[in-house]
C-alpha cells in the first residue's frame, strides 16, 4: 500500500526558508515518481516539484513549477525514504497546503511538468504560512 507522510510545515516571514519532508512506504522509488504539490485557499491544486529516482541507471531527474524555479530543491535519502522539499527565499504567495504525492511510471516513464496529472496517490498535506 503506498503511504505518504508530508511534515516540516509552519509560519515563517517573507524571505527565510523552510524544509519540508516526505516519508514514504509501501512502494520502491525505482517504480514511482515523487512530487509536491500545494493549494492555497480558494486556488486549484499546483503541481510545484517532482522527482525521478533510478537506482537501476543510476539516474536522478528533478522538475519545477514556474513560480518555484529557482527558490525551492528536491532532494531525496533513499535509505530513509524519503523525499525533501527545500524552500528558499519563501513569498507570501507560497502560502499553501503542501502535499506529496506519488506516480506510476506505468503511464510515463518519469514525472515531468507536463505529468502533474498523472500522480494518483496523495499523502496528508502540512501548511506553510509565509508572512509578509
Amino acid at each position: 500500500e503506498v503511504q505518504l507522510q508530508a511534515s516540516g510545515g509552519g509560519l515563517v516571514q517573507a524571505g527565510e526558508s523552510l524544509r519540508l519532508s516526505c516519508a514514504a512506504s509501501g512502494f520502491d522509488f525505482d517504480d514511482y515518481s515523487i512530487g509536491w504539490f500545494r493549494q492555497a485557499p480558494e486556488k486549484e491544486r499546483e503541481g510545484v516539484s517532482c522527482i525521478n529516482l533510478n537506482d537501476r541507471h543510476n539516474d536522478v531527474s528533478s522538475y519545477y513549477g514556474d513560480s518555484v524555479k529557482g527558490r525551492f530543491t528536491i532532494s531525496s535519502n533513499r535509505h530513509a525514504n524519503t523525499v525533501y522539499l527545500q524552500m528558499n527565499n519563501l513569498r507570501p504567495e507560497d502560502t499553501a497546503v503542501y502535499y506529496c504525492a506519488a506516480m506510476s511510471r506505468i503511464f510515463a516513464d518519469d514525472c515531468t511538468t507536463t505529468t502533474w496529472g498523472n500522480f494518483a496517490y496523495y499523502g496528508q498535506g502540512t501548511l506553510v504560512t509565509v508572512s509578509s
